[in-house]
């Protein structure tokens, strides 16, 4: 990169690894220096939680409002409706408006805790893009808007080469999709004077195609700015760990868990992950991820913490280390491991310690689970857990009974 931003926010972005392309890096630059920039990020509400994938956008709208901007976090109650191709191999499952507007609720506990919300303005915003396209007439639509696109450079799209090059289909309510998230911009603009749109490099087509719209329609400059796409050491997106996503939602992810990922990232990924998804100053990410041997270990305590307590909160955080020190150090029991709680009914007379390793998480299945005990991967107790065919009583849980899976894995069982 030859030019060199003045503004913090581009000077911070991009010391911290997070800028991929930008539409113009000069002018936006100088539109952040005359004053508050409004900037808008798209979710879509396939779920009720972001996963940690989603924190490299996250903490982009953070250091936007950091560094004296208003961050927009755009919900898509309207394109969930019909699904964003880009990244994806095959068309989304329908979900229901109802379960669009849980998914939405879900996902507001997790901005609250990385941005301010408010009417000032610097203050972060939730628009819904149901509140224009829902009420958008489809003949109006392609008329006014639909003219601005040639079907030439959308066939050029990544997102649509990519399904076409593997004779995959793509849906005609998918291919219109970049067209409603480029009049998304284009209403933010009109609505909220909204001049930057940013996401991942894979979204670099719809933005830039919304930043065209607004030039087309209302003669005016906006910008698109990018994030790399974020992988781990092993070459693995962000996001996903050997049991599945890893969640930012509280009751889809333990915040022991939660902090354990952290606290177990490659050696290669701390410096790195450091700089992204925390607030730490630069050179003392650099510092942290330049440890080698023992000492990065404690590299990696320091971004478990930091993460989990802006994800989390503090005591989240504190209670997660003092539980891992307990488990790992101390061969204890810890306060804060993923617990699973049974009542007298379903012990009944016994219930197999097969069936309580899939039900705390530990294994995804019953053959998975066997698996674990025959090939000495499992301990109760912390100790070896030799019997697949093991059932406990009520006697044998009436204290907490501590199940594990390899070193890094535990759950605790208990009688309610």
């Amino acid at each position: 990169m030859t030019y060199q931003p003045k503004s913090d926010f581009l000077h911070a972005i991009t010391s911290r690894g997070f800028l991929a392309d930008c539409t113009d890096l000069q002018g936006l630059d100088e539109a952040l220096l005359k004053g508050v920039v409004p900037a808008y990020i798209g979710y879509d509400l396939t779920a009720s939680s972001l996963h940690i994938g989603n924190l490299v956008q996250i903490m982009l709208l953070r250091w936007l409002q950091k560094t004296g901007h208003k961050p927009i976090t755009l919900m898509g109650g309207g394109t969930t409706k019909v699904g964003d191709p880009s990244g994806k191999d095959e068309m989304r499952k329908m979900i229901s408006v109802e379960q669009i507007n849980e998914n939405a609720a879900g996902i507001r506990k997790v901005f609250d805790r990385y941005l301010a919300y408010g009417d000032g303005p610097r203050d972060a915003m939730m628009p819904n893009n149901a509140d224009w396209l829902d009420e958008l007439g489809y003949i109006d639509f392609l008329r006014d808007i639909g003219k601005h696109f040639t079907i030439n450079r959308m066939l050029a799209f990544e997102s649509v080469k990519s399904r076409l090059d593997r004779e995959q289909a793509l849906s005609f309510i998918e291919f219109n999709y970049m067209l409603l998230q480029a009049y998304d911009f284009l209403e933010l603009y009109r609505r909220h004077g909204v001049l930057l749109q940013m996401g991942g490099s894979d979204q670099w087509g719809n933005i830039v195609s919304g930043a065209d719209l607004i030039r087309r329609v209302e003669g005016a400059e906006a910008f698109g700015l990018t994030t790399p796409l974020v992988t781990r050491a092993d070459g693995k997106k962000m996001g996903k760990s050997a049991e599945g996503a890893v969640w930012l939602n509280e009751d889809r992810m333990s915040s022991y868990d939660f902090w354990q990922w952290w606290r177990n990232v490659a050696d290669a990924d701390v410096g790195k992950f450091l700089k992204m998804f925390t607030e730490l100053p630069v050179d003392e990410c650099d510092r942290l991820g330049a440890l080698e041997g023992s000492e990065v270990n404690e590299a990696k305590v320091i971004l478990a913490n930091e993460v989990t307590t802006l994800c989390r909160g503090a005591d989240a955080a504190v209670a997660a280390e003092a539980t891992a020190r307990e488990v790992f150090e101390k061969g204890g029991v810890g306060d804060d491991l993923p617990t699973l709680a049974l009542g007298a009914d379903e012990v009944g007379g016994g219930i197999s310690v097969v069936q309580l390793i899939v039900r705390s998480g530990l294994a995804k299945s019953g053959k998975e689970a066997k698996r674990l005990i025959t090939e000495g991967g499992a301990r109760i107790n912390d100790e070896p857990l030799t019997d697949a065919g093991l059932m406990l009583d009520a006697g044998a849980l009436a204290e907490p009974v501590k199940l594990s899976a390899g070193k890094k894995r535990h759950a605790l069982v208990t009688l309610g």
